[in-house]
């Protein structure tokens, strides 16, 4: 099986909680509010790259709002094989932390 990276697995969890108002900065906010680290404004959109090349994520532009400016947003959603993807390495974690000791 082909595991995630751990920058994949951010990405797709927070698509994930998300849902429907997953676009690119919303994306990006949620990764900082969830690992407390900082990102470049284009910095993930290579990564979205490769999730949508891998078949783990599919796009929809929005249709252009009259009082939005520039381009439309891409909305970004796990696809079935991201969300097995997903599930897979939640199933992993456990396994892997099962019965370890705590950290001190």
């Amino acid at each position: 099986m082909q595991f995630l990276s751990r920058i994949e697995e951010i990405l797709l969890l927070a698509i994930w909680k998300l849902g429907e108002n997953a676009y690119g900065i919303s994306i990006r906010e949620q990764v900082e509010n969830d690992t407390g680290v900082k990102w470049l404004s284009g910095a993930i959109y290579g990564y979205l790259s490769r999730l949508r090349k891998n078949g783990y994520v599919k796009t929809t532009i929005a249709d252009n709002v009259s009082d939005q400016r520039g381009r439309p947003r891409i909305y970004y959603t796990l696809t079935p094989v991201g969300k097995e993807r997903l599930q897979a390495i939640q199933l992993l974690n456990r396994v892997m932390w099962a019965n370890v000791p705590e950290l001190k």
